[in-house]
């Protein structure tokens, strides 16, 4: 039976997929990958929002016996009897002509089409204005510019476009939204991001970790957990490595919420609208606007229990040309700052400081940080001292959007059982998919235990004194422990010359016959 779940599965998926593949070559056109992944994103979020408000109110009113009753095709005035309600339940409110559905039915003959939508858009958000969601709507259709001259050069273009985007998203096989057996809007926006990033280079991937990394981090910090309370990423990009904690341990047992801060605006933008997309209700998540170095956002709600991050690599930062810095309590205890061009080390002393006392954080890092001298040196020695490090992980090369370098993930803990480090090197564990190289199934698992048990493997994995590690000059690269298989093949010298010996020998036969064979041609001449 499974069995069968799980190809049904993979055939909504792979529909979905080439669904979503044949809108970005229909509409790209003149719109160039990262603009138009935002109008499609912003539609898909948009009709999911539309879906999910009509089924909320749907099941409320058939509930109390009203079989009959259909939101979407009330009059708008019928509609506001239930605004208040609503918008304090869902976070917004949507009245039924301003549907998705109802929209796009009358979009090929709007001549205003492009003014409609606008309109729409600003109800939407204006539906929280006052209400506790007010933040969590503020600004999420920003970059959904139906003006746009990118959509074509005069207004009628624009919303000829326009309509084909309503159409196509429309027309993807979605379903209804809670009885898919995928997570099919989730699932499309990851599919989206995953295919823009990895069609933009740096600038697209930069804001996105692959699921399979993310799916690892969240395993790592839940190990032998059900339930977490709070989940964080202080570099939360698009949202995926929180989401993971869905797939990991389910919505509801995360029990207090997602919790993240993104620099980026448009990236903080798709975060918010990645969480509705996975159905992550507006007062279940906090994700906030700015610079969680010099400026973070979630003082209150610390500490965290899981804290999963991908923060940026080698970026830049105020470090100790601002001089509140370095009595920050977050940076202050290991009485240095990161370097000022190298911000890697300033976002793991954040972490470890917003960690519970029972919390796990696993962090991708930059592979410089692990033995670079200098000021990250004595951020390390404060880490190993205190024994906060728990693991460090090797990761195979190119497995990132944007570069192809060999990064590691970092695992802190503050209430470890013994005072070793352990250090697994995971380089060669990956297959070549496409132009990238991937974390199989097989491959987290054979990670993830070796990481449970915290026992040397031989050429796997090897559990270090942290004094051992102190006179290593506090380096922490995995490829310094973990001796690497010898690959080269073993060869048996005597057998060797012995076949040596034959070859000449034969080559002496072959010679003397050779010259036997010009020697009778000669004669004959």
């Amino acid at each position: 039976m499974a069995k069968s779940s799980n190809g049904t599965k993979e055939q909504e998926r792979t529909e979905l997929h080439r669904a979503i593949w044949q809108i970005a070559n229909d509409l790209r056109g003149s719109v160039d990958g990262w603009d138009f992944k935002k109008y499609v994103l912003g539609m898909l979020f948009y009709r999911f929002i539309s879906e999910n408000l009509t089924s909320y109110i749907n099941k409320e009113e058939w509930r109390t016996g009203k079989k009959d009753f259909d939101y979407a095709k009330l009059s708008d005035d019928q509609a506001e009897f239930g605004r208040a309600e609503t918008v304090r339940e869902k976070g917004f409110y949507i009245l039924p002509s301003e549907l998705f559905a109802n929209v796009r039915a009358r979009a090929r003959h709007d001549k205003n089409l492009n003014e409609t939508l606008a309109a729409v858009f600003r109800n939407i958000e204006s539906s929280a204005k006052g209400a506790e969601s007010e933040d969590d709507l503020k600004g999420l259709f920003d970059d959904l510019d139906v003006n746009s001259p990118k959509l074509g050069n005069s207004v009628e273009k624009r919303n000829q476009k326009l309509v084909k985007l309503l159409d196509a998203i429309g027309d993807l096989k979605l379903g209804h939204y809670s009885d898919n057996t995928i997570d099919a809007f989730g699932d499309a926006y990851e599919f989206l991001m995953t295919m823009y990033a990895a069609n933009a280079g740096k600038s697209g991937g930069e804001f996105f970790t692959p699921q399979e990394v993310s799916e690892l981090l969240a395993e790592i910090t839940t190990v032998g957990k059900k339930e977490v309370n709070k989940v964080y990423d202080p570099a939360c990009g698009s949202g995926s490595l929180l989401l993971k904690f869905v797939k990991v341990l389910g919505k509801d047992n995360v029990r207090q919420g997602f919790f993240g801060q993104e620099i980026n605006l448009t990236i903080y933008n798709l975060c918010r609208i990645n969480m509705f997309l996975h159905d992550i209700n507006y007062n279940h998540f906090d994700i906030a606007h700015g610079d969680t170095l010099t400026d973070p956002k979630h003082w209150d709600d610390e500490p965290f229990d899981a804290i999963v991050s991908n923060p940026p690599y080698s970026t830049r930062w105020e470090g100790k040309d601002n001089s509140i810095l370095i009595n920050d309590p977050r940076f202050s205890p290991a009485g240095v700052l990161a370097p000022k061009s190298k911000a890697d080390l300033a976002f793991t002393m954040h972490m470890l400081s917003w960690l519970s006392t029972s919390g796990t954080a696993a962090i991708v890092e930059f592979p410089g940080v692990l033995y670079r001298g200098g000021a990250e040196q004595k951020i390390r020695k404060y880490l190993v001292d205190n024994n906060y490090i728990d693991t460090v992980i090797q990761l195979p090369p190119d497995l990132f959007f944007g570069t192809t370098i060999a990064t590691c993930i970092i695992v802190l803990k503050k209430s470890k059982k013994d005072n070793k480090t352990l250090f697994i090197d995971a380089s060669a564990e990956f297959v070549r998919g496409g132009n990238k190289n991937k974390l199989t199934e097989e491959n987290r698992s054979k990670i993830l235990q070796a990481f449970i048990k915290r026992e040397d493997i031989e050429h796997f994995a090897k559990l270090v004194d942290n004094k051992t590690v102190g006179e290593n000059e506090y380096n922490i690269a995995v490829s310094s422990y973990v001796e690497q298989k010898d690959t080269r093949e073993v060869i048996d010298i005597t057998k060797l010359n012995a076949e040596i010996a034959n070859i000449v020998a034969r080559q002496n036969e072959l010679r003397k016959a050779i010259d036997e064979i010009v020697a009778d041609i000669e004669g004959e001449q």
